[in-house]
């Protein structure tokens, strides 16, 4: 039986503290005080080189591996791939793991109090991008003293913000691993998003994002949730886990109840959601998503110009029956790191899971993620003892 980290604890960590210091985000306005939630495993070593981010999918936090309370019970959401001898070991690496901003699991967000009214911000809050995300992450590597990371690696939401450091910080990140993500989202994924947000916004509850200490939009983040979840799973995973199959009957009972296996599974993930969430950092993530496009951004358009940017070694990984990011998403940004003559290795794995794959095929990622990570290392050691 593998290892695992243990009992964890979350940090908290404040950034941009003063005006002077506060984050110029890219719609132009200037944020501040953050607080970020971070967790960190294993140890940096005598070189200052084994250093790996994770960043989190859109429902994901800072807590990616071990556990906060009794072993065994809610282990971090990437509990199968982080930790000793695991795919990103945690005996070689030291790995850090934070709340995005805009989040609702300890970074500021639109439910954190606004130091200036004693309230939550609610929809004063910015509008954020995956830009400002990162650009926070930043300062919290700054105080934690990391100049370089050995990589960077995320999934989802979390391989775009993997995909926005090597543009942004190219000189800082040794590695790229984008896992099941984007370079831009698709018309489709916009669509999905701006679904899930309707369904907040029009929940009577929501109060224009001022239902703080009052009943929570939970109608309308459930359904959100709901339709989201869809997108996350194929039509094969789909009929292999419910079919047709009835929940508790034999016949139709020619109503509107929930009678189907799949309504109760997604109606049970809409409500656990509602648990743990935020309606309006969900409003705010899901907007920063919609926002992310590397070729407008870094190549006036072109995603092969923006590539130019990067210094990155690049590990693409996608998923066969993943239509939310499907990949030939994937298979664009490959492309466009080849034709700039960049170091890439792609991968697409055969899996039935759709785009929660990146959390389930752990086995197949494990291997690549390891030896990827592993040369990655060795390359920057072969390169020092050169220069010596």
């Amino acid at each position: 039986m593998r290892k695992n980290v243990g009992i964890v604890k979350t940090h908290y960590l404040t950034v941009a503290e003063k005006p002077e210091d506060y984050i110029k985000l890219d719609s132009g306005r200037k944020f501040g005080p953050i607080t970020v939630a971070y967790e960190t495993y294993g140890k940096i070593n005598e070189k200052n080189n084994n250093a790996v981010l994770i960043c989190h999918a859109l429902s994901g936090d800072a807590h990616v591996a071990g556990y906060h309370g009794e072993i065994g019970k809610k282990p971090g959401w990437w509990e199968n791939a982080v930790g000793p001898g695991k795919a990103i070991d945690t005996d070689k690496y030291f790995v850090i793991c934070s709340n995005v901003l805009g989040g609702c699991s300890g970074t500021t967000g639109p439910s954190s109090i606004n130091p200036q009214t004693g309230k939550p911000y609610g929809s004063t809050f910015p509008v954020v991008t995956i830009g400002d995300m990162v650009k926070v992450q930043k300062r919290l590597l700054d105080r934690l003293k990391i100049k370089k990371l050995l990589a960077v690696i995320g999934g989802s939401m979390g391989g775009m913000q993997a995909l926005e450091w090597t543009l942004r910080y190219p000189e800082m990140c040794n590695a790229g691993i984008i896992i099941a993500a984007t370079s831009r989202l698709s018309p489709q994924s916009i669509a999905f998003n701006a679904v899930g947000r309707n369904a907040i916004i029009t929940d009577p509850r929501w109060k224009n994002g001022n239902y703080y200490g009052k009943k929570v939009p939970a109608d309308g983040l459930a359904i959100a949730r709901m339709i989201g979840h869809i997108t996350y799973l194929s039509d094969a995973s789909m009929h292999k886990k419910f079919g047709r199959r009835l929940q508790h009957k034999t016949k139709f009972s020619y109503d509107f109840s929930k009678e189907f296996q799949i309504e109760s599974y997604l109606d049970h993930q809409g409500t656990k959601f509602v648990e743990r969430f935020d309606a309006n950092s969900y409003l705010y993530v899901t907007k920063a998503m919609d926002y992310f496009d590397v070729a407008k951004v870094y190549g006036k358009g072109s995603l092969i110009k923006a590539f130019e940017r990067i210094k990155s070694r690049m590990l693409v990984i996608s998923f066969t029956s993943d239509w939310l990011f499907p990949p030939y998403q994937s298979k664009e940004i490959v492309n466009g790191l080849m034709k700039q003559q960049k170091d890439v290795t792609y991968i697409n794995i055969e899996s039935s899971y759709g785009h929660d794959a990146f959390l389930l095929e752990i086995e197949t990622e494990a291997k690549v993620i390891s030896k990827f990570l592993d040369a990655t290392l060795q390359k920057i050691e072969s390169n020092r003892e050169e220069s010596l």
